[in-house]
């Protein structure tokens, strides 16, 4: 049986939205697990507690929640939009919108939950500091969405972007490794920034004198954490807006692909160490403010050397790209 074009564009369609939403519903529900389970010992510590304590999470969860609400909506833009492909690069685009916005949401999400967690065992132990610790909490949390922003801008240009005059190869590849490598890559960075924000908070209920130099030291933590997902977006929007000629051979449509796994992969690790080296630096600001200064310097140093691996990532891409 000839499957035409309409019927692969729905197949792509189909498996883009599953993908999308299994992955995003991954990381929501550890981040909203966590914020959890770090409620219940602070409630069993400060009973009296409860109903703030109970809030908090709520609100922490709900926050961990809207990287796998992203996913819901790019999953239901896939499986009910009314798509007339009159190219069969529309199936690409759409399964690789799928695969972006799903992972992307699992890194943001697990991320998400780290400070709603540390504000509910914040609140046991520092009552008063309630409006501190949820502002914190939500300044956190909402740094942490933005590599599954980043996913979800690439995921609708996908779906929306005009690729009838494009030749089909290397365009597929093109596009695969554009949604590979902005999904990818934002999994490090929203799991990075969630362990900086989550230390925020545990330092301001410990040390509520803290919390300036704390908070500072959080976003300019969070802000490196961010840069991988950015060298992904970067990379995904060449692939997307540059012209490429018309290929009949396989190597220049994997070097596309190449290109954006480059990335994609090489954001990941990257993402996790920035993100580590921020939480002890501002674990540990709170303990000695006097020393807020030389930490963030080492803090910085520490995720200049991380940050280089994600930067030779892309390199490598540029020349898949541009060279190869």
């Amino acid at each position: 049986m000839a499957i035409g074009i309409d019927m692969w564009v729905k197949v792509a369609a189909a498996a883009g939205g599953g993908i999308c939403m299994g992955l995003g519903a991954v990381g929501a529900a550890i981040g909203e697990g966590y914020t959890a389970s770090q409620a219940t010992p602070a409630i069993s510590r400060h009973p009296k507690q409860a109903g703030d304590i109970m809030k908090s999470m709520l609100v922490g969860q709900a926050i961990a929640e809207s990287a796998s609400i992203f996913a819901l909506v790019i999953a239901i833009l896939l499986l009910f939009i009314d798509v007339q492909a009159a190219n069969i690069l529309k199936a690409p685009a759409l399964f690789g919108a799928g695969i972006c916005m799903g992972f992307g949401a699992v890194g943001c999400g697990i991320g998400s939950g780290f400070p709603g967690g540390q504000a509910c065992k914040g609140l046991a132990r520092q009552p008063q500091m309630g409006s501190r610790l949820t502002t914190n909490m939500l300044i956190g949390s909402a740094v942490c969405q933005t590599p599954a922003i980043f996913s979800m801008v690439v995921a609708l240009i996908l779906i929306f972007m005009d690729f009838s005059n494009a030749p089909i190869s290397p365009t597929w590849a093109a596009i695969l490794g554009a949604g590979l490598s902005t999904g990818l890559a934002a999994i490090g960075s929203g799991y990075g920034g969630g362990t900086a924000a989550g230390a925020s908070c545990e330092g301001i209920a410990r040390n509520p004198a803290s919390v300036g130099s704390v908070t500072t030291t959080m976003l300019v933590g969070q802000a490196v954490s961010q840069t991988p997902s950015i060298f992904g977006l970067l990379v995904s929007f060449i692939l997307l807006f540059k012209s490429f000629p018309e290929s009949s051979g396989i190597q220049v449509p994997m070097a596309l692909l190449a290109a954006g796994l480059s990335t994609g992969f090489g954001g990941i690790g990257p993402g996790l160490g920035n993100g580590m080296a921020a939480e002890g630096a501002v674990r540990w600001v709170a303990r000695n403010m006097e020393s807020a200064g030389e930490l963030m310097r080492i803090m910085l140093v520490g995720q200049a050397v991380s940050q280089s691996t994600a930067i030779y990532a892309m390199v490598v891409s540029l020349v898949l790209i541009f060279v190869v």
